[in-house]
């Protein structure tokens, strides 16, 4: 199970937040376009790309439900500049996709795959933090369908958009590539704690060329 850190254990009296952000007392909803209506009978979870045997690895929703369930309580750092603390965040931890679908070794980078096409970037190393988690839940409850039902990844570490709702896949990558929002003027790593917002910041290495 993982472990909240330092910052984020629910109950304390004084929590550190990232420069510029300000406690948000609540969950908004902040998303662009329409929510999708759920299909349970035709949603399928897929690791693809450069995956070790080479092969695409598919799940259903009832078999992606199976998957060990665990919990991370966690902040949820939104780059409109509020942050929500302390909140349990339950489902599927990345490192689990990765056991069940090891990427190959030259693997760098993966594209998170959500609805309507929308998609975010991480470097390996973020993807595969023990925090990083395929959230059910919240709360203990399951997520309401704004908030992204039945799927979305959250990576406390990032700011929230490189979490993307109603997530579909995962793709391996043996380069990095900027997803929806990074080639739309967003940062392509989105560290809350170096205030990571925009394109603008990016400094040698960040991300590639837009």
């Amino acid at each position: 199970m993982g472990q909240p850190d330092s910052r984020e254990i629910p109950g304390a009296e004084q929590l550190e937040l990232p420069p510029g952000q300000r406690l948000q007392k609540g969950w908004p909803v902040t998303h662009y376009g329409p929510v999708p209506k759920f299909k349970p009978d035709r949603w399928e979870f897929r690791v693809f790309g450069a995956t070790a045997d080479g092969e695409k690895h598919c799940w259903n929703h009832e078999e992606f439900a199976a998957l060990p369930f665990d919990s991370v309580v966690a902040d949820l750092h939104c780059v409109t500049k509020f942050s929500m603390q302390g909140a349990e965040w339950g489902g599927v931890l990345a490192r689990e996709i990765l056991a069940l679908a090891p990427p190959a070794p030259q693997v760098t980078h993966v594209m998170v795959w959500a609805e309507y096409g929308f998609s975010s970037n991480l470097r390996l190393a973020d993807f595969a933090s023990d925090r990083t988690v395929f959230a059910t839940h919240m709360g203990g409850e399951p997520l309401t369908a704004e908030h992204g039902f039945p799927l979305r990844l959250v990576v406390p570490h990032l700011y929230a958009w490189k979490g993307p709702k109603w997530v579909r896949g995962v793709e391996y990558m043996t380069a990095d590539r900027r997803g929806f929002w990074e080639e739309r003027g967003y940062h392509n790593i989105g560290d809350p704690w170096r205030e990571q917002r925009y394109s603008y910041q990016e400094g040698p290495g960040d991300g590639p060329e837009l």
